[in-house]
């Protein structure tokens, strides 16, 4: 058995599915073209998929409001720096600065347009 997605109840699951292949090297995978919306995305690696979707009968999470140790969505990122001013400039914010770990890694917090929380690591030792 193995992890085949994880899935986001977005309010735009069209704008923000896009942002993410454009920004961040997402994939569409899937589009399901029922009420919710739901695309299925597939990271530069092909092995991790998220969906984003749009379920009407549920309320979207106040991702601005949740601490983003609480949940997040963290990418492996060899240039930290440059890709925080990319995604700035695409419309993310920045929630804090790089901050350095005990074990040797860097990373940095960010929002995506619509306050999802991404995280950049990079890893003194790789994990994967």
């Amino acid at each position: 058995m193995h992890i085949e997605y994880w899935g986001y109840q977005v309010a735009d699951p069209v704008a923000q599915a896009h942002w993410y292949c454009e920004h961040m090297g997402f994939t569409i995978v899937r589009v399901n073209q029922d009420e919710a919306k739901a695309h299925f995305l597939a990271d530069a690696s092909g092995r991790v998929m998220i969906e984003i979707y749009r379920n009407p009968r549920l309320a979207v999470p106040d991702y601005q409001t949740i601490d983003p140790l609480q949940s997040h969505l963290a990418f492996a990122c060899n240039t930290i720096e440059a890709t925080i001013k990319a995604l700035e400039a695409a419309g993310a914010t920045l929630v804090n600065s790089i901050q350095h770990t005990d074990a040797g890694d860097r990373l940095a917090m960010l929002r995506d347009p619509w306050g999802l929380p991404i995280q950049l690591c990079k890893r003194a030792v790789p994990m994967v």
